[in-house]
């Protein structure tokens, strides 16, 4: 099972962005359910919504405590609700900020967790260029395809078509897509790394000249 935990302010589309993750997850014939945190869902006030995705069917309802994937679609709340309660080191987080992680002070929180999981999009930034509003909840949902490879970006699209009209739908398209591809191209520049990474640190002294330079035999 696939957990994910969706964190907002209301009017953000926190809510349906679970919704539509879960249509898309039955869009690829897999059990699917979600829904809100209680509480408070006035504009402007934090909002929590849950997902979950898997091949059997799912009994349990309780909130997702312990999530394998993070969307965060408003970079205020990181200090003002514990966001980040209960992610592991294997966790995705999908952030909506134009700023990297470093430069909203999470490198601490997040130096457990894999880097190559690990995104900052600017979602709100494209919502106002495609859907002239910044709802980031679409290019979330496409960045949440594009770095887990859970649902596809296919099924996305489908579950959009089948919430909006083909205008907006179309406007919501865009979004999802334009995240996913930036999710992709940072998954793939993270993978180009490791072999580089890897490389390097197993470089002991004993392959180095003593100006820091590999020695060849």
């Amino acid at each position: 099972m696939f957990q994910v935990r969706i964190h907002g302010r209301g009017g953000q589309g926190v809510v349906t962005a679970a919704e539509l993750l879960s249509v898309a997850a039955f869009e690829q014939g897999l059990y699917a359910q979600a829904f809100p945190s209680f509480g408070s869902e006035r504009m402007g006030a934090p909002v929590a919504a849950f997902c979950r995705v898997s091949d059997h069917e799912i009994r349990t309802r309780e909130p997702v405590m312990v999530p394998d994937a993070l969307v965060i679609q408003d970079a205020t709340l990181i200090h003002q609700v514990d966001l980040f309660s209960g992610i592991d080191h294997d966790a995705y987080v999908i952030l909506n900020s134009s700023r990297a992680f470093d430069e909203l002070g999470l490198t601490d929180v997040l130096s457990p967790l894999y880097p190559e999981r690990l995104l900052t999009l600017p979602a709100s930034e494209i919502a106002t260029r495609l859907l002239g509003r910044a709802m980031p909840n679409s290019a979330s949902l496409g960045a949440l395809s594009g770095l887990t490879g859970i649902i596809s970006i296919d099924a996305i699209s489908s579950a959009l078509r089948k919430r909006f009209t083909l205008e907006v739908a179309q406007a919501n398209l865009h979004a999802a897509r334009d995240g996913y591809a930036q999710a992709v191209a940072r998954r793939t520049e993270r993978s180009a790394m490791q072999p580089v990474v890897a490389s390097l640190a197993g470089a002991g002294p004993e392959s180095l000249g003593a100006d820091g330079e590999h020695s060849h035999a």
